[in-house]
């Protein structure tokens, strides 16, 4: 691997996506329309930091999928933090209690008998067992630098590119500069460090791994640092009994019978880093005493990180795993030591920018007519300007280039986080430093892996959503036996809290949490707006069709009659919510609550939507969801004027939860419409109104999406000023929420869904549709971006749209299909003509809606 040189000339020219090559055809073939006047450079977008790391969330995060990494950027040390999505506690579990039928018609009398805090209490009995646990893999230490290096550092700055998927870190000593780039390569599936100095033989480090978990690291040659471990083959009954290295004489090391019990037995894993270096001077020594390895006197040195597991899949135990984790990882960092650095490179950036680049934001703030705002985050008089700069007076400035930045960085985390053939992302994507991490950093499923995928199919990465199939797939095999045992019910079911191995019963916690088996409901509905996205048949008959109907099977038999003549689910509660029983007395579950009926509805309609599509609207299954449709409970309005979130007007201990469930028909939903139901819209605004603007990060991206979908644009903005609050390292901020110094959101402590729902609730706010409508700018506020442009945004109906507008208005806007003809309504303020939209051309529209002229797309 080759590094020296022509190292310094080499550059990338990538080629222009799509939605960009769309806008430079219409500026060929019209130059005075709206989109000659964008700017052509390539603007910034980086994630900037003045210092290195001192805490988890002031790192930067990198990733491709399944192996991820935390720059820390320190000068005498550096720390790069590896994580892999494979390493978990445990081995695959049973997920079925023959015991819950009679508990759960035990739960169900007491519901009939209004009994509700008594039903509560016998709910404990439908607990499911905890979760499996996230596991850090462990870190690359680097001690930098010989005597001069520990001399004070000037001109330091880390930023993270996300234009290039790389972190940056710069500094000088003296008269010496030292760079450092971080990249993690897909292709190549390993994480790739270049650490240089302006002056030959200026780079010198020592190398070594280390990990949390038990292991063992060898250096094998002067070149090679192997690291073995394994995680836990349980869930570990205490933190502190993980905390232990294989080289470790501390006093509180563990007995070997603890190791078999706790510390051994699962998911093995195995990270190599190799090194190439260049320079006249350099020589390497393999420090065998500290298994470490010296580097000294180089010109550049790279580092190369690949790592495996033994993971076999959720349904193989650890113990009949035939993977070996070593063999794959030097097998890896055999096949990227075979490509100069260069080369590497140039695969990672073409990977990467082929999916960043689908879609580009811009806009301007009041008064930025005539040229759109620059960044301003490099430097002014030497003193770098980093975004928690930017955050902290954004309250003040209102900075529009600070909504681009975390609009795209949600984009980034999750090409970052979930590719096809990973894991699915969990609650901290794939960055986590904690053997245990916050809530086991497990997925789970009444809103935040839901949220995790929001910007997939609106932000032009329908393919980060495989993962989330993948994990449907798993989760139904499970599901079909707890539905079957636990329920006496078909088709298959799961719950709150999942984890590697598709764990599919109820969680073991208070029955808020636990008792809720609609999680699996709500991720079909995911199957069902791909396909609306995409218009892909062979997905929809293949994919997402077994699954809708193994779930509505689940469905139909978990409903059961309930009073009025309506079908009702019972036991039933409002995800993580309690309310007081008539009695006076605290209690969460009841019946038929407003968020079990939409999902239901959701799902139905989905799959009645589907067998028509595919001619099997002829099936029992079929004709059992066409009667009981019309027999689910309808959203009700309480005597406030808001959605009821139970079936009974209950009294609301907790007015301000952070949860919005009985607002899903609304978002991520579609049986609530401002067309169709605006009545029932007013009092979701109240609700929204009702529940007040505080709460964790992802509860108020999902209030900016709810608003968007209302057309609010004032309140949905009100939101955008809400999260963007730096919350210091460790702390929380008055309300939660808020970003940290990494833009990271917080719930807190950092959870990473609500990075993902602010990127979709921004993609809300600028176009919505459903498969018969198409809005512009439908809670565009006006008078914080009147200019801007947006290029690349999905609808659904297989169309992709730009628009760009100025004084808070529509100037132009395209549409264009690659694969199906459709039919569409067009909306744009009051103005609403229909439109059809062909494969393969492109159609210009004016703020009228007027279509100017079409053309061939790609020409």
């Amino acid at each position: 691997m080759d590094c020296g040189g022509s190292g310094g000339d080499w550059f990338w020219v990538r080629r222009l996506a799509e939605a960009e090559a769309v806008a430079a055809a219409a500026m060929a073939r019209r130059p005075s329309t709206a989109w000659a006047e964008e700017e052509e450079e390539e603007r910034p977008l980086t994630v900037v930091f003045a210092s290195p790391a001192e805490n988890f969330t002031d790192a930067a995060p990198i990733g491709n999928g399944s192996l991820g990494g935390m720059v820390w950027g320190g000068v005498a040390t550096e720390k790069l933090q590896l994580n892999h999505d494979t390493l978990w506690t445990g081995a695959p579990g049973s997920y079925t209690n023959p015991d819950a039928p009679a508990d759960l018609a035990a739960v169900r009398e007491l519901v009939d008998q209004g009994r509700f805090a008594d039903a509560t209490a016998a709910a404990t009995r439908l607990f499911g067992g905890q979760s499996e646990v996230y596991q850090p893999m462990g870190d690359v230490n680097l001690e930098l630098g010989g005597s001069d290096q520990q001399q004070a550092y000037d001109s330091y700055k880390r930023e993270l590119d996300l234009h290039t998927a790389t972190v940056l870190v710069t500094y000088s000593v003296g008269p010496v500069q030292y760079t450092r780039e971080h990249f993690c390569s897909n292709p190549h599936q390993v994480i790739v460090t270049r650490i240089a100095a302006s002056e030959p033989g200026h780079v010198s480090c020592t190398l070594s791994l280390s990990s949390q978990l038990k292991n063992t690291v060898t250096v094998t040659n002067a070149n090679e640092v192997v690291m073995e471990g394994v995680c836990p083959g349980q869930r570990p009954p205490a933190p502190g009994l993980l905390l232990r290295n294989s080289s470790s004489s501390s006093s509180n090391s563990i007995s070997s019978s603890d190791d078999d019990d706790v510390t051994t037995g699962g998911i093995k894993f195995a990270a190599v880093l190799g090194v190439q270096m260049g320079g006249s001077e350099a020589k390497a020594a393999v420090l065998n005493d500290q298994k470490k390895l010296r580097l000294d006197t180089a010109d550049w040195i790279v580092l190369v990180v690949a790592a495996s597991t033994s993971f076999d899949g959720p349904f193989v135990s650890p113990s009949d795993s035939r993977l070996d984790p070593t063999s794959a990882a030097v097998a890896t960092l055999n096949r990227a030591r075979s490509l100069t650095y260069e080369q590497l490179k140039a695969a990672h950036l073409y990977d990467y920018q082929r999916l960043f680049h689908r879609v580009t934001l811009r806009l301007s703030p009041p008064g930025g007519k005539g040229t759109m705002l620059k960044r301003g985050v490099g430097t002014d008089e030497g003193i770098v300007r980093t975004s928690a700069d930017r955050v902290k007076s954004f309250a003040t400035d209102e900075d529009p280039s600070l909504v681009e930045l975390l609009f795209q960085y949600g984009r980034y985390l999750l090409i970052s986080c979930s590719r096809p053939g990973t894991q699915v992302s969990n609650l901290q994507g794939i960055w986590s430093q904690d053997v245990a991490p916050a809530w086991d950093a497990a997925p789970h499923l009444n809103i935040n892996l839901q949220m995790n995928y929001w910007p997939t199919l609106p932000c032009n990465l329908s393919e980060c959503q495989e993962p989330l199939f993948d994990f449907l797939q798993s989760l139904a095999v499970n599901g079909s036996k707890t539905a079957k045992v636990n329920y006496q019910a078909r088709g298959w079911v799961t719950h709150h809290v999942s984890d590697i191995w598709a764990k599919s019963s109820a969680f073991i916690k208070n029955p808020k949490h636990a008792v809720w088996p609609m999680g699996g409901a709500w991720l079909c509905t995911h199957l069902w707006e791909h396909y609306q996205f995409s218009l892909d048949k062979d997905f929809l008959e293949y994919t997402a069709y077994p699954l809708l109907e193994g779930c509505a099977t689940f469905l139909v038999d978990w409903l059961i009659e309930g009073p009025g003549g309506y079908l009702q689910t019972n036991p039933s509660t409002s995800p993580e919510h309690a309310f007081t029983a008539p009695d006076g007395k605290p209690a969460s579950v009841s019946y038929s609550t407003t968020m079990d009926i939409s999902i239901i509805r959701e799902v139905f309609s989905a799959v009645l939507l589907s067998a028509e599509i595919l001619e099997k609207s002829d099936t029992d299954l079929v004709e059992k969801i066409k009667k009981a449709l019309p027999r689910l409970p309808p959203i009700q309005i309480a005597r406030d004027n808001t959605i009821m979130e139970w079936a009974l007007d209950f009294q609301d201990p907790e007015v301000h939860h952070r949860h919005l469930s009985h607002l899903f028909g609304l978002y991520p939903g579609h049986t609530i419409t401002l067309e169709n139901n605006p009545d029932v819209c007013g009092a979701v605004s109240n609700s929204i109104y009702k529940r007040g603007e505080d709460g964790p990060g992802w509860s108020t991206t999902w209030k900016m999406a709810l608003w968007a979908r209302l057309m609010n644009s004032e309140n949905a903005y009100r939101m955008v000023l809400k999260l963007i609050t730096l919350v210091p390292p460790g702390e929380k901020v008055q309300f939660e929420g808020g970003l940290y110094n990494n833009l990271w959101t917080a719930h807190p402590p950092f959870q990473i869904d609500a990075n993902f729902g602010f990127t979709a609730a921004i993609a809300e706010m600028l176009v919505q549709s459903t498969q018969n409508d198409l809005y512009l700018l439908p809670a565009l506020p006006r008078d914080k971006w009147p200019r801007g442009c947006a290029k690349g945004l999905r609808a659904r109906g297989d169309v992709t749209v730009n628009i760009c507008w100025d004084e808070g208005e529509l100037q132009e806007a395209m549409l264009w299909s690659k694969n199906r003809n459709s039919v569409t309504r067009l909306h744009y303020g009051e103005r609403v003509t229909s439109v059809r939209v062909r494969c393969g051309t492109v159609y210009r529209f004016n703020r009228g809606l007027q279509c100017l002229e079409a053309w061939p797309l790609g020409k």
